[in-house]
């Protein structure tokens, strides 16, 4: 159970160990030098009254409740803006500043409806609590004179209103925007009386720029800003912390509920990866949980061609017992498998790959995350030694030089994406290496000082022709290369090649070679410089060779170790790395351990009493093939719409068509239950007991918000059906899931849920050596032992533009969808994108005749399809750009088979297409599910 109101000290809390004594109300205290009075004061448990300071924020001393004397200085200074002095001597109550404060709450209520006992924020208002706390018990103003009571109210945006009746003008809201989110959305506009908060221009907030994060709400001390669930349903009595299911920020919320049902998500403060921020999706869109669309009952049919029936759990895991023990006994114990979903819990996931290993007895299991991040897991372990990022996120506030590559923060990872934009408003310098321009090369106080926009597709050119400079200008960092990485030699002289250099790929990548030597000559001699990359770089044909060449950059820079560096990969599911950690590759157990090490197995084979076969099984594109060739009979497929996320949908949509018995278990029916004969009704995150792993490693528990409404967890449904298939698999908790987990991975050897809760979160590898947790890895020495130089030639994409398809097609996201859109198109952030458009350049459109608006055919030479015309310099002559969130995409359709050398990571982010101008009749796409699901 969290706490509804977690304690505010007013303003932000200064780095370093108290060193500086002050007396306050004669109690000793001691704080970090830089400490205001009023922060120091509530350290020694006296909270100083205050409207327009609140800890998240820079103190900003305009309310002047929080006045206070202190001996030997004139006045009464505002305690959030005096610095701590040593020796210093406060007193926070005297008759002077109770009259003074009471004065001060007299004026502001003055202009203020007194409505306590109606109002939404009741028994949750600042104001209502500070007229309280410094005894003002009578108003001598009347109403008689101006005000501001009947100052319009905004309810244009879905999830909150905007009473600027109420606003008492603190300006946290304002601040909030900037300081938080970066987005300074909010201004104080007109002076004086006359002072008032507005979006924009004097717009409503949904004509704004703002982006509904919900800082300003979060922040806001009375009614002005308010959640629309709260004015609904009242103010929540009670809270569960617990993490949020979208993206790889794993952000921390406070789940607030009233009795049984939930009223608002507010982030938490002391949330490892968010620390009290949060984004649209994860503060607001939580409502699919509680769809009508959602399957609560299992659903068998004997014939995809057949009507669904409902029936019980016990049936329906018999069924699929019986099924898949039949097609065992036909065609072979290879013939069956699993993929594991990167939404549900490492314990789900784990019990999933044990399921496939144990009772079905092979090692046919994979993951959503070969569609994403396979690559990044490939490319660090060869030149590190482990598959995952190097830093955790608060690092990137010590960079003084960020590399975004092939990401965008803002939209796909929003949490960290404003983190990365105050430490870039601070100071840093960045470098953006995309083909689109995201808003991060130019929006509010932070420009990007270079963005490389390069073709699609020549990502492994970019990289190694930065490190070409590197190595021939003598930018090399050898004492870092000598003392900690092997290969160097050979790399150096592969790399220093002529062909490598920014004048030879030049004609390749499209960007000027002065321009990349400026930007390598900044990343190896600017300070700390720090790697961030996204599906961009492991969407590629040379997605595992591009991770392998931004770890060269790094180690040959000594960028790598310490915090401000590093090379970090953002996640795009809630739960990408921990699908990945918990062993859901057919080639890996959990750890990132090959099936064929004995020592390993061993290890397994002793806990679960059943042998492991020591070859690898089946990737999901073997998968695919097998079935077509008739070999490959079986799958159950945990929480992936696989028919709408693979590439080539005709030949998965064959596959599945194939099969004898296909088991899905998801929320809601989708494409690819479409092709299912069993039907099991998944949970949401809001009823899941277990963990997931964010992007920097970071294991954080989501507790039970409300009971499954299905009947059962998901971890148990497998433990079911390896149970009826006879093989005893049983757990009484989740907990004793991570308990087996720890047992036997060494990377989680020191995780269990009594550490999670004591301590918060933990970043892997936590065991004996790091018994807290590794916020920063490789700082004395890699994973491997030496960092492993790699070669990376480039090899140019199968993919090429053509007479016919002269335009290449990449994609990406947008801030308030999600991935498929599934959840997302299933709350109100539809209000914000109600279809997919497609980006394209001025020159690209006029020569085709097309304009915005326009309904535009998009044909490949595998697939068409049809969407809305965008026109937009964003992108470069003769590249194209579309978001994947609505069903009438149809992404996948054009996308093609092309994958990663290394993992068959889809090449989603190269596809050669051809654009025209389209029939006007609109299709539509009642109840499908979206294109393409990405992690």
């Amino acid at each position: 159970m969290g706490l509804l109101k977690e304690h505010d000290f007013g303003t932000p809390a200064k780095p370093g160990s108290p060193t500086v004594t002050v007396e306050i109300d004669g109690m000793p205290v001691t704080v970090p030098e830089g400490t205001s009075v009023m922060r120091a004061a509530a350290s020694a448990g006296t909270d100083i009254p205050k409207l327009c300071a609140t800890d998240s924020l820079e103190s900003f001393g305009s309310c002047r409740l929080c006045l206070v004397e202190i001996d030997g200085r004139r006045g009464t200074p505002a305690s959030c803006t005096t610095p701590v002095a040593e020796g210093m001597k406060v007193r926070t109550q005297t008759p002077k500043l109770e009259k003074l404060r009471q004065g001060v709450m007299e004026l502001y209520i003055s202009d203020h409806p007194l409505d306590c006992l109606t109002c939404s924020a009741n028994g949750d208002c600042e104001l209502q609590d500070m007229s309280g706390v410094v005894g003002l018990r009578q108003v001598r103003y009347g109403y008689d004179g101006e005000n501001h009571l009947d100052a319009p109210k905004d309810t244009s945006n879905p999830y909150f209103d905007f009473d600027a009746s109420k606003c008492i003008v603190c300006s946290r809201c304002v601040r909030a925007c900037g300081e938080v989110q970066g987005t300074f959305a909010l201004t104080i506009e007109g002076r004086g009386f006359d002072s008032k908060v507005s979006p924009g221009a004097a717009e409503l907030f949904m004509d704004s720029e703002c982006v509904s994060c919900g800082a300003c709400v979060q922040a806001c001390p009375t009614a002005t800003l308010q959640e629309k669930s709260v004015v609904n349903l009242g103010m929540p009595t009670r809270s569960v912390l617990t993490t949020c299911a979208y993206c790889g920020v794993g952000c921390s919320f406070k789940a607030e509920l009233r009795g049984d049902e939930l009223v608002r998500m507010v982030p938490y403060k002391d949330g490892g990866a968010n620390e009290g921020h949060s984004c649209v999706k994860g503060r607001f869109a939580f409502g699919y949980a509680t769809h009508p669309d959602r399957q609560l009952k299992p659903m068998i049919r004997e014939k995809i061609t057949d009507e669904w029936r409902e029936t019980d759990w016990e049936t329906a895991v018999r069924y699929v017992a019986d099924k898949f023990r039949d097609i065992q006994a036909k065609h072979g114990t290879g013939a069956i498998g699993g993929i594991t979903s990167s939404r549900c819990t490492n314990e789900e996931v784990y019990v999933v790959q044990k399921m496939v290993r144990a009772a079905f007895g092979n090692n046919n299991v994979d993951t959503c995350a070969r569609v994403c991040h396979s690559p990044t897991g490939y490319g660090l372990k060869q030149t590190f030694g482990t598959s995952a990022g190097t830093q955790d996120f608060r690092s990137v506030a010590e960079a003084d030089v960020i590399v975004v590559i092939g990401a965008n923060p803002t939209d796909g990872h929003p949490v960290f994406g404003s983190r990365m934009k105050r430490r870039l408003r601070e100071g840093a310098r960045l470098i953006v290496i995309d083909p689109r321009r995201i808003d991060l090369v130019r929006s509010p106080h932070i420009e990007a000082e270079h963005h490389l926009q390069l073709a699609p597709g020549t990502n492994v050119a970019m990289v190694n022709s930065l490190a070409h400079v590197v190595v021939t200008e003598g930018l090399v960092d050898r004492s870092f290369v000598d003392d900690r990485c092997e290969d160097f030699d050979a790399w150096a002289d592969f790399i220093a090649r002529p062909e490598n250099s920014p004048e030879a790929t030049e004609s390749i990548t499209g960007v000027p070679a002065e321009e990349v030597r400026a930007a390598a000559r900044l990343y190896a001699t600017g300070g700390n410089g720090a790697i961030y990359y996204g599906l961009g770089v492991t969407e590629h044909s040379q997605g595992s060779t591009m991770v392998m060449g931004m770890a060269n950059l790094a180690m040959a820079t000594g960028n790598i170790g310490r915090e401000g560096v590093g090379v970090n990969p953002l996640r795009g599911q809630n739960n990408v790395q921990g699908s990945c950690d918990m062993g859901s590759f057919p080639h890996e157990l959990s750890g990132y351990r090959h099936v064929s090490d004995d020592a390993v197995r061993e290890v397994f084979e002793t806990l679960w009493s059943r042998p492991i076969m020591s070859e690898p099984g089946l990737r999901i594109p073997n998968m695919f093939d097998a079935a077509v060739d008739g070999t490959f009979r079986g799958l159950f497929v945990q929480g992936e719409d696989i028919a709408q996320s693979d590439p080539n949908t005709q030949h998965v949509s064959a596959a599945l068509a194939a099969l004898d018995l296909v088991v899905v278990q998801d929320l809601f029916l989708n494409e690819t239950s479409k092709f299912a004969h069993v039907f099991l009704p998944g949970t949401s995150f809001l009823e899941k007991d277990g963990t997931f792993t964010n992007a920097e490693r970071r294991i954080n528990r989501v507790r039970p918000v409300m009971p499954s409404k299905t009947g059962k967890d998901e971890w148990q449904v497998a433990c079911d059906i390896a149970q009826a298939m006879g093989y005893d698999m049983d757990y009484d908790h989740p907990r004793e899931i991570m308990d087996e987990i720890a047992a036997v991975t060494p990377t989680f050897a020191g995780v269990s849920f009594d550490k999670l809760d004591k301590l918060g979160s933990v970043q892997w590898p936590c065991n004996d050596a790091a018994p807290e947790g590794t916020p920063v890895m490789h700082i004395d020495g890699f994973v491997r032992g030496k960092g492993k130089f790699a070669m990376t030639p480039f090899v140019a994409t199968r993919e090429r533009s053509t007479r016919k398809f002269p335009l290449i097609l990449t994609t990406g996201r947008i801030l308030s969808q999600y991935n498929v859109g599934a959840q997302t198109r299933r709350t109100a952030n539809v209000a914000w994108h109600p279809e997919d458009v497609l980006e394209i350049h001025p020159h690209d459109a006029e020569e085709r005749g097309i304009s915005t608006g326009d309904r535009v055919t998009l044909s490949s030479r595998v697939g068409t399809t049809t969407l809305r015309a965008e026109i937009s310099d964003r992108m470069p002559v003769g590249v194209v750009y579309t978001t994947f969130h609505h069903p009438i995409t149809g992404a996948n359709v054009v996308t093609t088979e092309n994958s990663d050398w290394a993992t068959n990571c889809p090449e989603y982010k190269v596809t050669a297409v051809q654009i025209s101008l389209s029939n006007p009749t609109i299709r539509t796409a009642e109840n499908q599910e979206p294109a393409l699901i990405e992690s």
